[in-house]
């Protein structure tokens, strides 16, 4: 599943492509997402310009509006891109869509956006400028935030009983801190994933803080996660897996002890950790 950094490298891979550039048509072959893209989208989208790309958890924004006016934005495209979506920039004549090529964003400047989910678990959504959506209203901030820092985590993990590895993943706590990420930045802080969120101290929370900021901030330079389903808005992968610690690891050696890295479940998704560093 794509995670923030990736959505943060597809962001800032198709805003120099997009970003003050009129659509002049969007082609839906096939809008049954994970919930259906509204009907009226190609037409409603069609003559605006894209005044900004942004992202806000793992949702991607393009703000889309008149280049004129006293209050030129009219709404915002949101795309999520789901379990394996991929959004990717063609220039010039395109190739015929292939099977899982759901939708097409033409703009003035020959440059297409081509949603790929072979999956179906994305999703392109509209919110009209004086409206909101529920998916964004209670979300938590930013992990790269100065919001977030270890006396807000710590105050929000207060008689918690929830493992602190599904406390960091709840994204009413703080967004974009994925299953993959998780476990590197609890590896990182020595916490085992199965704690309590609520017996974690204040000064291990400041320290897991900084793992997060410093995980996230070098997946998003080096490009996200290169896993099977995941591709950069120029068709390339990223490249921060080879230097996964723990995750995806299973009884290879922990990097600093050289003790078998462990798999559990937790909520239904795979966790790895090193029981000897990780108490």
């Amino acid at each position: 599943m794509p995670e923030l950094p990736e959505v943060e490298t597809t962001r800032r891979g198709i805003e120099p492509h997009i970003d003050g550039q009129r659509i002049t048509s969007m082609d839906i072959r096939q809008p049954k997402l994970r919930w259906p893209i509204p009907q009226h989208l190609a037409k409603t989208v069609k003559g605006l310009t894209v005044l900004a790309t942004k992202r806000r958890a793992k949702y991607l924004l393009i703000e889309l509006g008149r280049s004129t006016g006293a209050e030129p934005l009219v709404g915002t495209l949101i795309i999520h891109l789901g379990m394996s979506g991929s959004l990717r920039i063609i220039q010039g004549k395109p190739l015929a869509p292939a099977k899982h090529e759901h939708f097409d964003i033409k703009f003035n400047n020959q440059h297409m956006l081509r949603f790929t989910d072979p999956r179906r678990f994305g999703a392109c959504l509209w919110m009209p400028c004086d409206e909101s959506l529920a998916i964004l209203d209670n979300l938590g901030p930013e992990p790269l935030d100065e919001i977030f820092d270890g006396d807000y985590i710590y105050k929000k993990s207060r008689k918690r009983t929830v493992s602190i590895k599904s406390f960091i993943m709840d994204q009413k706590v703080v967004v974009g801190v994925g299953n993959i990420y998780a476990s590197e930045c609890l590896y990182l802080s020595g916490i085992n994933p199965k704690k309590a969120a609520g017996k974690i101290s204040k000064a291990k929370f400041a320290i897991l803080v900084d793992a997060i900021k410093q995980v996230l901030k070098k997946a998003i330079s080096e490009g996200g996660t290169t896993l099977k389903d995941f591709v950069g808005s120029d068709g390339k992968p990223g490249y921060f897996a080879q230097q996964l610690n723990v995750y995806g690891r299973k009884g290879a050696p922990c990097p600093a002890c050289q003790s078998p890295i462990k798999q559990i479940t937790q909520g239904q998704r795979s966790t790895f950790y090193c029981s000897n560093c990780q108490k």
